[in-house]
């Protein structure tokens, strides 16, 4: 939680504010301002969207596997945002997405990191981050 204590505050972009891959799992953020002019007040945050570093012939990749994985048709849109359990993915499927990524990119991916993937984008971020260890 942020507290300021000011007679004014001056607010700017929140976007600037943020550095790329500073924020991670981001559910909730809150303001708090005190003093004799402001209320307390809690913001929730609708939104925020962290660009990333995967090359985009990774994200590609992941694509086609999860298509593959999932025998989704090729109108079906999937991208970078796409959630693999709206794709209609159980947790079976995921373990097979997975198993999938690690045989295309000869990578090992840990069950702890394999369980914190939920769209493609953070699978393709996480094969980048992979690759470049070995």
């Amino acid at each position: 939680m942020a507290s300021v204590t000011a007679s004014s505050v001056k607010f700017s972009s929140v976007s600037s504010l943020i550095k790329q891959n500073q924020v991670s799992n981001l559910k909730k953020a809150s303001l708090s301002f005190t003093g004799n002019a402001f209320q307390s007040r809690r913001l929730p945050v609708r939104r925020f969207h962290v660009a990333c570093a995967a090359k985009p012939e990774t994200v590609n990749k992941v694509v086609d596997i999860v298509r593959k994985q999932l025998a989704l048709p090729d109108d079906r849109a999937v991208n970078g945002e796409s959630k693999f359990s709206v794709l209609g993915a159980d947790s079976l499927d995921t373990v097979e997405i997975v198993m999938g990524l690690e045989e295309e990119f000869g990578i090992c991916v840990e069950e702890e990191s394999a369980q914190s993937i939920s769209t493609v984008q953070e699978a393709a971020d996480l094969i980048e981050e992979l690759l470049e260890k070995k």
